[in-house]
């Protein structure tokens, strides 16, 4: 998974992150970003794509990419209501602003999810499946989605009665019966259709 970070390493490039991002589906909940610098030389076997490891993998990579002093990264949160007003699509490129905004040490070259994104002069480079191809955007996928996932166990505590805990604001069965019953929270995505359909005097 470093044959995009070696090609950029080979270029003289050798602050490199990976950037990904979770939670661009959810009815409710923030979208999140995340980006990693892994110094030249690391090598992290087993890490993947967050969506083909458990939550407990994630969680033991979080704890790996956090505690080493020699990895960089940072977290960008855009929350339900800047997501209604600018939409999805331009959320997540301001989360992932955000993300490389926090980094400590400013990177020289990027390598990005699947989404064109530019940040000034750095140059970027996409790349489809990039959270399996390469090792520092599968980092940041671990980084992203377990940010976002303990943050939606934190609304839980909020809102009860919603299963935000289990399904994270995703649409699932289980979130939709609870949203018709109960009504939209401040949380929850009211662009997004299912939730406009239970605001009915807001739209």
């Amino acid at each position: 998974m470093l044959e995009f970070e070696t090609a950029l390493w080979r270029k003289g490039h050798r602050l490199v992150a990976g950037i990904d991002e979770a939670g661009r589906g959810p009815l409710a909940g923030p979208v999140v970003a995340a980006a990693c610098m892994i110094p030249e030389g690391f090598v992290l076997k087993g890490i993947n794509d967050s969506k083909q490891l458990t939550a407990d993998e994630r969680e033991y990579w979080y704890t790996i990419l956090t505690g080493d002093p020699h990895i960089q990264w940072a977290v960008g949160f855009v929350e339900s209501d800047e997501i209604d007003r600018i939409n999805i699509y331009q959320a997540t490129l301001l989360a992932m602003r955000y993300a490389v905004e926090g980094l400590s040490t400013k990177p020289d070259a990027l390598l990005v999810d699947g989404m064109p994104f530019q940040f000034g002069e750095i140059p970027a480079q996409k790349v489809i499946k990039g959270d399996t191809l390469s090792q520092a955007i599968a980092a940041a996928s671990v980084l992203a989605k377990v940010s976002r996932d303990r943050k939606m166990v934190e609304w839980e505590l909020r809102y009860p009665g919603y299963g935000f805990g289990q399904h994270k604001g995703y649409g699932t069965p289980q979130h939709l019966q609870a949203l018709q019953r109960l009504g939209p929270t401040p949380i929850h995505r009211r662009s997004f259709s299912p939730v406009r359909e239970e605001l009915p005097c807001e739209v």
